[in-house]
């Protein structure tokens, strides 16, 4: 079999693998593209795109919840689940096509299939063998697999955006991301919801106090949360589903229509062969070097949700798919800068942060200061009869730098951006303080949220 020859192999058509053709391109590198799916990935097709237009049904379900505080007589709303989820894939039908434009303009060739390595410099996909000066891993991430008795009964995100039927009830097993967002627009649209957590704490990366409000506030709208949980099996009930767990040493039972994983997402690297590759790897995360480079094999770069030090983001995906892009073309120089990246679970209302905790904070041995504001009777909260406006601005109090900030609510997923924007590059907590911001808005608040008006 021949083998065929590029500058640049990619495994994977996502966000991350379309960030690095930029550069290599530009440069007149020849580059292949190996996808076994749509071009895209995950986020535009089966993930965060998709899922926000459900979020924004329900974040409409909301305000009508709330109309009468402004004075606003409505009926009880009825959301027509199936024309939500044909106008979601109405919506991103076109996606992968006009990627593929893109590619074919920047002249990158497409090959669908999967891709495994067959040598160190060598990928087989069909009966293709293609020979890369470079090769990049950005395959993307798929749901965790769960070691339960059961687990094949569970759906997946993918399958909750393709369902047409809005199910009475929905159990989570896992208390992520995925579970808050998805559990959010189920509560609101009229489903008994119900989230098991095997940890203490839902969303355990994220700020404990932030966490708490944004619980709080999942049970205020009808979601059953239990943390510290072990689940032991799922069986089918009739045409329902039963899973099985125990707390505190009792076996307990939740019966419901759907039950899904909801456990997070690790990288899916384990059918590429990686050791016919000679790279490095373990437990499902290959071993990198700063430059995003395999610590065995200099010729394999990684970007994306592949990469075991970085949040599985999409827009980090894309950064750091312009990265390897550029490392590929002048050699192993860019470091990337993670610092300032602001992240926001797309809950209803929203948490957002950027930055550390308050416990990382605090275990620097950095004297920090940490202003906590409950914003609900602020006048920006009450004219948008906000269920929660919450803040946490943590400050280095040598520098005066922003070490991280958290919010739920309080128009969070825009608002931590200018937060983020501080802590990259390196304005004070002072100089945010004392900027005028355009007036009535939540930006405006900033000042107060720092201690001083």
């Amino acid at each position: 079999m021949a083998r065929e020859r590029f500058d640049v192999v990619i495994l994977g058509g996502g966000n991350a693998g379309i960030g690095v053709t930029g550069p290599v391109r530009r440069a007149g590198q020849s580059v292949a593209m190996i996808e076994a799916s749509d071009l895209g990935g995950t986020c535009p097709n089966r993930g965060c795109t998709p899922k926000k237009l459900l979020v924004a049904a329900g974040q409409a379900l909301h305000d009508i919840e709330r109309a009468a505080v402004h004075h606003i007589a409505v009926g009880r709303p009825r959301l027509d689940w199936a024309a939500l989820i044909d106008r979601e894939k109405d919506m991103i039908k076109d996606i992968p096509t006009n990627l593929a434009r893109a590619m074919a303009r920047r002249e990158v060739e497409v090959i669908k299939g999967f891709g495994t390595f067959v040598a160190p410099n060598t990928i087989r996909v069909g009966n293709r063998l293609l020979e890369g000066r470079h090769i990049v891993i950005a395959t993307g991430s798929k749901p965790r697999p769960l070691p339960i008795p059961g687990a094949e009964h569970m759906i997946t995100s993918d399958d909750m955006l393709r369902d047409r039927e809005l199910p009475a009830s929905v159990i989570f097993v896992g208390g992520g991301v995925i579970s808050l967002e998805f559990g959010h627009v189920y509560a609101r649209a009229g489903a008994a919801v119900t989230i098991l957590e095997a940890l203490p704490q839902l969303l355990p990366a994220m700020d404990t106090d932030a966490v708490a409000r944004l619980q709080a506030e999942s049970e205020r709208i009808g979601i059953k949360i239990n943390t510290g949980v072990s689940v032991q099996r799922i069986e089918p009930a009739g045409k329902r589903f039963r899973v099985i767990f125990t707390y505190a040493g009792v076996e307990q039972a939740a019966t419901a229509d759907r039950v899904v994983n909801g456990a997070g997402r690790v990288a899916n690297i384990d059918s590429l062969d990686l050791a016919a590759g000679g790279v490095a790897h373990a437990n499902d995360r290959v071993a990198v070097d700063q430059y995003l480079r395999s610590t065995s094999n200099p010729r394999v770069y990684v970007c994306g949700d592949a990469v075991p030090i970085s949040l599985q983001l999409s827009p980090i995906a894309t950064y750091e798919g312009d990265i390897v892009g550029r490392n590929i073309v002048a050699g192993p120089k860019y470091i990337p800068d993670y610092a300032g990246m602001a992240t926001s679970v797309y809950t209803v209302p929203a948490l957002a942060a950027v930055g550390a905790t308050e416990t990382t904070a605090r275990q620097t041995g950095a004297t920090i200061d940490v202003h906590v504001n409950d914003m609900r009777d602020w006048f920006s909260a009450r004219s948008y009869a906000e269920t929660v406006a919450w803040s946490k601005v943590i400050v280095d109090r040598a520098s005066d730098y922003i070490l991280g900030v958290h919010f739920v609510g309080h128009g969070s997923q825009e608002l931590i951006n200018i937060f983020g924007l501080a802590i990259k590059f390196g304005i004070t907590a002072s100089q945010l303080r004392d900027s005028v911001y355009a007036y009535p808005t939540f930006s405006a608040d900033i000042k107060h949220m720092l201690g001083r008006a």
